[in-house]
């Protein structure tokens, strides 16, 4: 039996992110349909959505978080404030709270909830929408080894967690969230450099992305070092030398360092924007 199998779940905010999680967590039968409860802002949204997903879904976020043992905030930073004021006054006893809003501190929503209300921060990316997603986790200070439990079981359905302090949930955000957009790009470029060289597009791409998936996967399987791994296909004199040396002249990876911190920084002032 999952964890989940009998609670309920109410998710607020079924946007980009959170229409991703909702779907995986229909396809992958998380949480029986008749627990869960999903919203929006919009009617028309709450139509289309409801449409695509083949599920119910409202614009009622007190009506959904009534009786929920488990609610996922999923809506944007500066929205979060207004939410909790609608909601607080209608939660059963102390549910859980999960939020996967950029930038708000575990605090900022306790403060706003009501006294001992187990809160976890979460930082889930776009890979979930395929069950590869990436999570960081981080604790507040009423969220208990069960409370932690319980979210890494909600997003281990849709891909690998990770806990961490709260304080480096800003760079989760630059790293993992933001980091599939900066791998595309390289993605893109290794296929871009496949047609220059003569290959069909869609091959081109193919190899891209499956040599960039299976890189991924040997570090995540062997644990090995990247750099052990890249020095295990750079033989004296070789093709791959050669490359690395393009690379490293082109500041590659100073490039991709600097797109982190950068994106990490901008993590840090989401809250505070209007």
């Amino acid at each position: 039996m999952n964890t989940f199998s009998r609670k309920r779940l109410a998710v607020i905010g079924a946007g980009k992110l959170g229409g991703i999680l909702v779907q995986a967590f229909l396809r992958r039968k998380l949480v029986p349909a008749k627990n869960l409860r999903v919203t929006v802002r919009q009617p028309e949204h709450a139509r289309a959505l409801a449409a695509r997903l083949r599920f119910p879904v409202g614009t009622d976020n007190r009506a959904a978080a009534k009786g929920a043992d488990v609610v996922l905030l999923a809506v944007k930073p500066t929205q979060v404030q207004g939410v909790l004021e609608e909601i607080r006054g209608h939660l059963s006893a102390k549910p859980l709270v999960v939020s996967v809003a950029a930038s708000v501190p575990t605090l900022y929503l306790e403060e706003r909830l009501p006294a001992g209300v187990p809160v976890v921060r979460a930082m889930p990316n776009i890979p979930c929408a395929v069950g590869a997603g990436m999570t960081g986790l981080a604790r507040g200070q009423h969220a208990g080894p069960v409370h932690v439990a319980m979210a890494q079981s909600l997003f281990e359905s849709v891909g690998r967690t990770v806990v961490v302090d709260e304080k480096h949930m800003d760079a989760v955000t630059g790293l993992s969230a933001s980091g599939p957009a900066f791998l595309w790009i390289v993605l893109e470029a290794l296929a871009d450099a496949g047609v220059k060289t003569g290959l069909p597009r869609d091959v081109a791409t193919l190899l891209a992305a499956q040599t960039m998936h299976g890189a991924a996967r040997m570090v995540l399987e062997t644990g090995d070092h990247p750099a052990l791994l890249k020095d295990g296909v750079t033989t004296p004199a070789g093709c791959t030398i050669d490359g690395i040396l393009e690379l490293e002249d082109g500041k590659v990876r100073i490039a991709l360092i600097k797109a982190v911190a950068r994106a990490t920084q901008r993590a840090r002032e989401l809250l505070f924007e209007g």
